[in-house]
Protein backbone atom coordinates (compact mmCIF):
# COMPACT_ATOMS: atom_id res chain seq x y z
CA UNK A 1 0.00 0.00 0.00
CA UNK A 2 1.59 3.33 -0.89
CA UNK A 3 1.96 6.24 1.72
CA UNK A 4 -0.94 8.32 -0.56
CA UNK A 5 -3.31 5.44 -0.21
CA UNK A 6 -2.42 4.45 3.55
CA UNK A 7 -2.97 8.57 4.00
CA UNK A 8 -6.37 8.38 2.16
CA UNK A 9 -7.38 5.58 3.98
CA UNK A 10 -6.55 7.57 7.36
CA UNK A 11 -8.19 10.26 6.48
CA UNK A 12 -11.51 8.27 6.12
CA UNK A 13 -11.18 6.55 8.90
CA UNK A 14 -11.00 9.83 11.44
CA UNK A 15 -13.97 10.73 9.47
CA UNK A 16 -15.91 7.90 10.21
CA UNK A 17 -14.74 8.11 13.74
CA UNK A 18 -16.15 11.74 14.35
CA UNK A 19 -19.12 10.59 12.93
CA UNK A 20 -19.52 7.54 14.84
CA UNK A 21 -18.84 9.62 17.97
CA UNK A 22 -21.44 12.13 17.34
CA UNK A 23 -24.28 9.39 16.05
CA UNK A 24 -23.38 7.01 19.24
CA UNK A 25 -23.98 10.34 21.55
CA UNK A 26 -26.73 11.61 19.83
CA UNK A 27 -27.80 7.70 20.44
CA UNK A 28 -27.25 7.45 23.83
CA UNK A 29 -28.91 10.73 24.25
CA UNK A 30 -32.03 9.62 22.52
CA UNK A 31 -32.43 6.00 24.00
CA UNK A 32 -32.19 8.59 27.59
CA UNK A 33 -35.34 10.68 26.29
CA UNK A 34 -37.20 7.20 25.37
CA UNK A 35 -36.79 5.37 28.59
CA UNK A 36 -38.81 7.94 30.01
CA UNK A 37 -42.01 6.66 28.78
CA UNK A 38 -40.82 3.83 26.51
CA UNK A 39 -39.71 0.23 27.98
CA UNK A 40 -36.25 -1.32 26.79
CA UNK A 41 -37.17 -4.77 24.91
CA UNK A 42 -38.83 -2.89 22.11
CA UNK A 43 -35.39 0.28 22.01
CA UNK A 44 -33.27 -2.98 22.29
CA UNK A 45 -35.52 -4.99 19.05
CA UNK A 46 -34.93 -1.47 16.98
CA UNK A 47 -31.20 -1.04 17.57
CA UNK A 48 -30.58 -4.64 16.57
CA UNK A 49 -33.64 -5.82 13.61
CA UNK A 50 -32.30 -2.44 12.21
CA UNK A 51 -28.74 -3.59 12.14
CA UNK A 52 -29.94 -7.37 10.86
CA UNK A 53 -31.50 -5.76 8.24
CA UNK A 54 -29.19 -3.08 7.51
CA UNK A 55 -26.73 -5.39 7.15
CA UNK A 56 -28.35 -8.66 4.95
CA UNK A 57 -29.55 -5.58 2.55
CA UNK A 58 -25.75 -4.47 1.94
CA UNK A 59 -23.91 -7.62 2.43
CA UNK A 60 -26.44 -10.67 1.73
CA UNK A 61 -26.38 -10.37 -2.28
CA UNK A 62 -22.68 -10.29 -2.66
CA UNK A 63 -21.75 -12.91 0.04
CA UNK A 64 -24.69 -15.07 0.18
CA UNK A 65 -25.04 -18.07 2.98
CA UNK A 66 -21.05 -16.71 3.38
CA UNK A 67 -22.08 -14.32 5.63
CA UNK A 68 -23.74 -17.12 7.58
CA UNK A 69 -21.50 -19.83 7.33
CA UNK A 70 -18.70 -20.26 10.70
CA UNK A 71 -16.45 -22.58 12.09
CA UNK A 72 -17.32 -21.22 15.30
CA UNK A 73 -21.03 -21.23 16.17
CA UNK A 74 -21.19 -21.50 20.00
CA UNK A 75 -18.34 -18.91 20.16
CA UNK A 76 -20.01 -16.55 17.56
CA UNK A 77 -23.64 -16.94 19.37
CA UNK A 78 -21.70 -16.44 22.89
CA UNK A 79 -20.44 -13.48 21.16
CA UNK A 80 -23.80 -12.27 20.48
CA UNK A 81 -25.61 -12.41 24.26
CA UNK A 82 -22.83 -10.61 25.58
CA UNK A 83 -23.55 -8.04 23.62
CA UNK A 84 -27.38 -7.89 24.04
CA UNK A 85 -26.52 -8.35 27.95
CA UNK A 86 -24.55 -5.59 27.71
CA UNK A 87 -27.01 -3.84 25.83
CA UNK A 88 -29.53 -4.77 28.30
CA UNK A 89 -27.47 -3.35 31.69
CA UNK A 90 -26.27 -0.23 29.84
CA UNK A 91 -30.13 0.75 29.07
CA UNK A 92 -30.89 0.23 32.48
CA UNK A 93 -28.50 2.71 33.64
CA UNK A 94 -29.42 5.04 31.33
CA UNK A 95 -33.30 4.70 33.02
CA UNK A 96 -31.57 5.43 36.68
CA UNK A 97 -28.14 7.41 36.13
CA UNK A 98 -27.60 10.53 34.63
CA UNK A 99 -25.92 9.97 31.06
CA UNK A 100 -22.63 11.65 31.29
CA UNK A 101 -21.79 9.46 34.29
CA UNK A 102 -23.27 6.32 32.86
CA UNK A 103 -21.14 6.97 29.86
CA UNK A 104 -18.45 7.23 31.84
CA UNK A 105 -18.60 4.77 34.00
CA UNK A 106 -18.99 2.07 31.58
CA UNK A 107 -15.15 3.63 30.11
CA UNK A 108 -14.23 0.87 32.40
CA UNK A 109 -14.30 -1.61 29.69
CA UNK A 110 -10.86 -1.61 28.01
CA UNK A 111 -9.45 -1.48 31.85
CA UNK A 112 -11.20 -4.90 32.00
CA UNK A 113 -9.84 -6.33 28.74
CA UNK A 114 -6.32 -5.18 29.70
CA UNK A 115 -6.49 -6.98 33.17
CA UNK A 116 -8.66 -10.16 31.55
CA UNK A 117 -6.48 -10.67 28.22
CA UNK A 118 -3.37 -12.34 30.78
CA UNK A 119 -5.68 -15.17 32.41
CA UNK A 120 -7.86 -15.30 29.08
CA UNK A 121 -5.61 -15.01 26.35
CA UNK A 122 -2.38 -15.63 27.86
CA UNK A 123 -1.32 -12.19 27.01
CA UNK A 124 1.98 -10.85 27.99
CA UNK A 125 0.59 -7.57 29.96
CA UNK A 126 3.56 -5.28 30.77
CA UNK A 127 3.98 -3.16 34.13
CA UNK A 128 3.11 0.64 32.53
CA UNK A 129 -0.18 -1.49 31.42
CA UNK A 130 -1.21 -2.66 34.91
CA UNK A 131 -0.27 1.12 36.05
CA UNK A 132 -2.89 2.61 32.90
CA UNK A 133 -4.97 -0.26 34.63
CA UNK A 134 -4.49 1.22 37.90
CA UNK A 135 -5.00 4.72 36.80
CA UNK A 136 -8.44 3.87 34.82
CA UNK A 137 -9.79 2.04 37.87
CA UNK A 138 -9.09 4.91 40.11
CA UNK A 139 -10.80 7.48 37.21
CA UNK A 140 -14.18 5.36 37.62
CA UNK A 141 -14.04 5.42 41.35
CA UNK A 142 -13.85 9.67 41.09
CA UNK A 143 -16.54 9.01 38.84
CA UNK A 144 -18.69 7.08 40.98
CA UNK A 145 -17.63 8.76 44.22
CA UNK A 146 -18.46 6.07 46.68
CA UNK A 147 -20.59 7.86 49.30
CA UNK A 148 -21.30 10.42 47.07
CA UNK A 149 -24.41 12.21 45.90
CA UNK A 150 -23.61 10.06 42.46
CA UNK A 151 -22.80 6.65 44.13
CA UNK A 152 -26.09 4.07 44.79
CA UNK A 153 -26.76 0.33 43.85
CA UNK A 154 -27.86 1.37 40.67
CA UNK A 155 -24.31 2.20 39.06
CA UNK A 156 -23.55 -1.65 39.15
CA UNK A 157 -25.70 -1.79 36.21
CA UNK A 158 -22.94 0.57 33.60
CA UNK A 159 -20.22 -1.61 35.98
CA UNK A 160 -22.00 -4.70 34.42
CA UNK A 161 -22.33 -3.93 30.97
CA UNK A 162 -18.49 -3.14 30.64
CA UNK A 163 -18.04 -6.28 31.99
CA UNK A 164 -20.33 -7.87 29.09
CA UNK A 165 -18.73 -5.79 26.88
CA UNK A 166 -15.11 -6.67 27.67
CA UNK A 167 -15.92 -10.33 27.40
CA UNK A 168 -17.35 -9.75 24.33
CA UNK A 169 -13.98 -8.10 22.88
CA UNK A 170 -12.24 -11.25 24.72
CA UNK A 171 -13.94 -13.52 21.96
CA UNK A 172 -14.21 -11.31 19.15
CA UNK A 173 -10.48 -11.43 20.16
CA UNK A 174 -10.47 -15.26 20.23
CA UNK A 175 -12.34 -15.59 16.35
CA UNK A 176 -10.17 -12.86 14.71
CA UNK A 177 -8.32 -14.07 11.98
CA UNK A 178 -10.18 -17.68 11.54
CA UNK A 179 -13.33 -15.91 10.48
CA UNK A 180 -14.66 -13.57 8.65
CA UNK A 181 -14.82 -10.36 9.33
CA UNK A 182 -18.15 -9.89 7.80
CA UNK A 183 -19.44 -12.99 9.36
CA UNK A 184 -18.85 -12.02 12.87
CA UNK A 185 -20.28 -8.94 12.33
CA UNK A 186 -23.41 -10.22 11.07
CA UNK A 187 -23.99 -12.58 14.01
CA UNK A 188 -23.52 -9.92 16.74
CA UNK A 189 -26.60 -8.37 14.68
CA UNK A 190 -27.93 -11.43 14.29
CA UNK A 191 -28.39 -13.10 17.69
CA UNK A 192 -29.32 -9.70 19.01
CA UNK A 193 -32.05 -9.49 16.68
CA UNK A 194 -33.23 -13.28 17.97
CA UNK A 195 -32.75 -12.12 21.37
CA UNK A 196 -34.55 -9.43 21.64
CA UNK A 197 -37.71 -10.42 19.53
CA UNK A 198 -38.48 -13.22 22.41
CA UNK A 199 -39.68 -10.85 25.06
CA UNK A 200 -41.21 -8.49 22.39
CA UNK A 201 -44.14 -9.86 22.28
CA UNK A 202 -45.01 -9.24 26.10
CA UNK A 203 -43.60 -5.91 26.28
CA UNK A 204 -44.48 -4.49 23.05
CA UNK A 205 -46.14 -0.96 23.01
CA UNK A 206 -47.47 1.40 20.18
CA UNK A 207 -45.20 4.45 19.71
CA UNK A 208 -46.34 7.72 19.48
CA UNK A 209 -45.67 9.47 16.44
CA UNK A 210 -43.10 11.05 17.67
CA UNK A 211 -41.78 7.93 19.56
CA UNK A 212 -41.67 6.22 16.44
CA UNK A 213 -39.26 8.76 15.20
CA UNK A 214 -37.09 8.68 17.94
CA UNK A 215 -37.26 4.43 17.52
CA UNK A 216 -36.50 5.37 13.79
CA UNK A 217 -33.99 7.36 14.62
CA UNK A 218 -32.03 4.61 17.23
CA UNK A 219 -32.27 1.93 14.53
CA UNK A 220 -30.96 4.64 12.24
CA UNK A 221 -27.82 4.56 13.89
CA UNK A 222 -27.44 0.75 12.95
CA UNK A 223 -24.41 1.25 10.38
CA UNK A 224 -22.82 3.46 12.99
CA UNK A 225 -22.78 0.55 14.92
CA UNK A 226 -22.00 -2.16 12.43
CA UNK A 227 -18.72 0.21 11.66
CA UNK A 228 -17.87 0.49 15.84
CA UNK A 229 -17.79 -3.10 15.44
CA UNK A 230 -15.96 -3.53 12.14
CA UNK A 231 -12.72 -1.94 13.88
CA UNK A 232 -13.33 -4.14 16.64
CA UNK A 233 -12.77 -7.11 14.57
CA UNK A 234 -10.09 -4.89 12.42
CA UNK A 235 -8.16 -4.29 15.37
CA UNK A 236 -8.90 -8.08 16.57
CA UNK A 237 -7.68 -9.33 13.13
CA UNK A 238 -4.52 -7.49 13.07
CA UNK A 239 -3.67 -7.70 16.57
CA UNK A 240 -3.86 -11.08 15.96
CA UNK A 241 -1.42 -11.71 13.40
CA UNK A 242 1.32 -9.61 14.74
CA UNK A 243 0.98 -11.25 17.93
CA UNK A 244 1.64 -14.50 16.05
CA UNK A 245 4.67 -13.41 14.29
CA UNK A 246 6.44 -12.63 17.99
CA UNK A 247 5.65 -8.80 18.12
CA UNK A 248 3.70 -7.61 20.90
CA UNK A 249 1.12 -4.75 21.01
CA UNK A 250 1.70 -2.05 23.35
CA UNK A 251 -0.94 0.36 24.83
CA UNK A 252 -3.81 -0.11 21.96
CA UNK A 253 -6.43 -0.73 23.66
CA UNK A 254 -8.29 2.19 21.56
CA UNK A 255 -7.98 4.56 18.22
CA UNK A 256 -7.27 3.58 14.91
CA UNK A 257 -3.62 2.19 14.91
CA UNK A 258 -1.71 -0.20 16.46
CA UNK A 259 1.93 -0.07 17.93
CA UNK A 260 3.83 -2.87 17.96
CA UNK A 261 7.28 -3.74 19.16
CA UNK A 262 9.65 -6.48 19.20
CA UNK A 263 12.28 -4.63 21.19
CA UNK A 264 13.89 -3.87 18.53
CA UNK A 265 15.30 -0.48 16.40
CA UNK A 266 12.42 0.55 14.49
CA UNK A 267 14.40 1.01 11.37
CA UNK A 268 14.53 -3.15 11.50
CA UNK A 269 11.29 -3.58 11.69
CA UNK A 270 10.21 -1.33 9.36
CA UNK A 271 12.36 -2.73 7.18
CA UNK A 272 10.36 -6.68 8.07
CA UNK A 273 7.33 -5.16 7.42
CA UNK A 274 8.23 -3.80 3.92
CA UNK A 275 10.09 -7.04 3.25
CA UNK A 276 6.11 -8.25 3.10
CA UNK A 277 5.00 -5.52 0.89
CA UNK A 278 3.61 -3.56 4.01
CA UNK A 279 4.38 0.08 5.03
CA UNK A 280 4.24 1.20 8.47
CA UNK A 281 5.24 4.07 10.55
CA UNK A 282 8.17 4.10 12.15
CA UNK A 283 7.52 4.75 16.25
CA UNK A 284 10.84 7.53 16.83
CA UNK A 285 9.31 9.44 14.16
CA UNK A 286 6.19 10.35 16.85
CA UNK A 287 9.02 10.79 19.46
CA UNK A 288 11.23 9.30 22.44
CA UNK A 289 7.72 7.28 23.79
CA UNK A 290 7.29 5.67 20.11
CA UNK A 291 11.30 4.59 19.99
CA UNK A 292 11.61 0.69 18.97
CA UNK A 293 7.97 0.49 18.09
CA UNK A 294 5.90 0.58 14.38
CA UNK A 295 2.41 2.03 13.81
CA UNK A 296 -0.12 -0.12 11.92
CA UNK A 297 -3.15 1.86 10.82
CA UNK A 298 -6.45 -0.34 11.16
CA UNK A 299 -8.49 2.22 8.68
CA UNK A 300 -7.57 0.39 5.57
CA UNK A 301 -9.99 -1.86 3.79
CA UNK A 302 -11.07 -5.02 4.81
CA UNK A 303 -10.04 -7.01 2.17
CA UNK A 304 -6.54 -5.20 2.81
CA UNK A 305 -5.87 -5.77 6.37
CA UNK A 306 -6.98 -9.72 6.00
CA UNK A 307 -4.13 -9.57 2.94
CA UNK A 308 -1.63 -7.82 5.44
CA UNK A 309 -2.73 -10.10 8.32
CA UNK A 310 -1.93 -13.10 5.91
CA UNK A 311 1.46 -11.88 4.75
CA UNK A 312 2.64 -10.89 8.65
CA UNK A 313 1.75 -14.74 9.71
CA UNK A 314 3.07 -16.06 6.28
Amino acid sequence: MSPRHSHRHFMRGVGLIMVAVFMFSSMDTLAKHMLRSYPIPPLLWARYFVQFAFMIAIFGPRMGLGLVRTKHPFIQTARGLLLVCSSVFFYLSLRYLPLAEAAAITFVGPVLVTALSGPLLREKVRPRQWIAVGMGFAGVLIIIRPGGAVFSATVVFPLISAVFFSLYQILTRKVAGREDPMTTLFFSALVGAIATTIPLPFTWQTPTPVQAAAVAALGDDAGVAAARERYIVRRALLRSAVETAGFEVDGSEAGLFLWVTRDQPDTETVGWFADRGLVVAPGGFYGPRGDRHVRLAITATDADLTDAAARITA
